[in-house]
């Protein structure tokens, strides 16, 4: 899948679906969507939204590692993000129940992927832009370029939520 997403893509996806990411997305963690609140420094119509900072970039590398972080401490910036027309989110984690409700009204999909494989997600970089907020240093709002990014759908634009199925299959 390309950004920009359109919702006839989000209702495909799946809850458990495996999906690979090409193009643009944007990187921030929480201190960035403190700075922005509801209005981000990019278009988030159709965007993708990484929850993640990178390590320091070694010599000759584009990036360094770089991994999800919770999501959870996103969530009271999520459902005006999404009502501004982020359509995917990416990281770990469970979500609130107000995001999950968002996430049905507003067409979307949370993405997932493990924590412990930020050294291997940044092979699938292929560039990186800080675009905002330099003085947050690795958690600078970040444009990245990639390919073939791997990630799961955690929760579908229905509510179907991976982490409640795998607690009732127990």
């Amino acid at each position: 899948m390309r950004a920009p997403i359109d919702d006839k893509l989000v209702a495909k996806l799946k809850v458990g679906e495996e999906v690979l990411i090409s193009g643009k997305i944007f990187a921030a963690r929480d201190s960035a969507h403190k700075l922005f609140g509801k209005n981000p420094p990019f278009d988030p119509k159709g965007a993708i939204l990484f929850y993640a900072s990178p390590t320091p970039t070694p010599p000759g590398a584009i990036i360094g590692s770089i991994g999800p972080t919770t999501a959870t401490r996103m969530d009271p910036f999520t459902p005006d993000l999404l009502k501004l027309g982020i359509k995917i989110m990416i990281g770990k984690g469970r979500r609130s129940e107000s995001v999950k409700a968002a996430i049905r009204k507003y067409k979307a999909v949370y993405l997932v992927v493990p924590g412990g494989v930020a050294a291997a997600l940044s092979k699938h970089i292929k560039k990186s832009t800080v675009i905002a907020y330099p003085q947050l240093g690795p958690e600078a709002v970040l444009e990245l370029e990639v390919a073939n990014f791997p990630a799961i759908v955690a929760i579908d634009s229905q509510g179907n939520d991976l982490f409640e199925q795998a607690r009732s299959a127990r």
